[in-house]
């Protein structure tokens, strides 16, 4: 993209932890919409680290609502906009994990089926790591929590990931994502390409999270990259129910590369990455990545 915004809609100065990529994610997002946008962000890391009263760090209208009902606040103000004659103004919700595939959810579902004019953005960072890295649905089979610790009689979490842009595209909407703060200008185009479209987006963004995973806080983008490039976590969209792998990685690393990395997989036995590597291949072969052979 050679025409990025340069202005920036998040301000520097928050309060996010060292290597945050949630902030990345809004950045990158707020870029691709651009002045002409509403927000609404649920409660979550995003919320606490950007208005700690009385300052704020965003630069365009924005409301702060509860975890379950944000999706139903910004389908009031697309209609309180669209009453005004301002159907030009892009609304963009902004959930985490836990406000998104957990107590969001209904609300979520409300608004895709009722067609609302809304993009809805998840940063996923895979676990409730404001409140002290609870695990939720979003949080991958085997990965160790506050609430699934591994230890001598918790294995971690024994539940695979919840699904969340199949969920959104089987409510038959517009445009569906998924997308990762390591590939900028693949997020870029699809929040881009969601505002261009009539009818409700669901973009599902992986932001690697430090504090969380237990890496160093510099390699976050590296993370974002490993995922994506060992199929952890597949980039593609559903553009009017057609599926396209927007991002095809040149050379396929073994999932152990992107686990080792992190503390919250360290105690994982060979054993169980290879139920991790066989779940990530069938995803794969299912989305077309990797042929039924491989």
């Amino acid at each position: 993209m050679d025409d990025i915004d340069k202005t920036e809609y998040l301000a520097p100065g928050h309060r996010a932890c060292a290597g945050c990529g949630a902030t990345i994610a809004v950045r990158l997002a707020l870029k691709a919409l651009g002045k002409n946008t509403v927000a609404v962000s649920a409660t979550g890391c995003l919320e606490v680290i950007t208005t700690p009263y009385p300052e704020t760090s965003w630069e365009i209208p924005w409301i702060h609502v509860a975890f379950e009902n944000a999706p139903a606040v910004a389908s009031g103000v697309e209609e309180a906009l669209k009453a005004q004659g301002k159907e030009d103004t892009t609304v963009v919700v902004f959930g985490g994990d836990g406000g998104t595939s957990d107590i969001g959810l209904q609300s979520l579902s409300g608004a895709m089926e009722r067609q609302q004019n809304i993009i809805y953005i998840c940063y996923d960072n895979e676990a409730y790591m404001n409140t002290g890295i609870q695990r939720s649905s979003s949080t991958p089979f085997g990965a160790s929590t506050t609430t699934t610790p591994a230890g001598k009689v918790s294995f971690g979490e024994d539940k695979p990931k919840k699904n969340m842009a199949m969920i959104m595209a089987a409510h038959g909407i517009p445009y569906v994502a998924t997308a990762c703060i390591s590939h900028p200008q693949d997020l870029m185009k699809k929040v881009k390409k969601a505002s261009e479209i009539k009818g409700p987006a669901y973009i599902h963004v992986l932001q690697p999270c430090a504090t969380g995973w237990g890496y160093p806080d510099e390699k976050t983008v590296k993370l974002g990259k490993l995922a994506v490039d060992t199929h952890s976590w597949i980039l593609y969209e559903i553009d009017h129910g057609k599926l396209n792998i927007t991002v095809k990685p040149k050379e396929k690393i073994p999932v152990e590369e992107y686990l080792k990395v992190q503390k919250r997989f360290k105690h994982l036995k060979e054993e169980e990455i290879e139920i991790i590597q066989m779940f990530v291949d069938e995803q794969s072969r299912e989305l077309g990545l990797l042929d039924e052979q491989e």
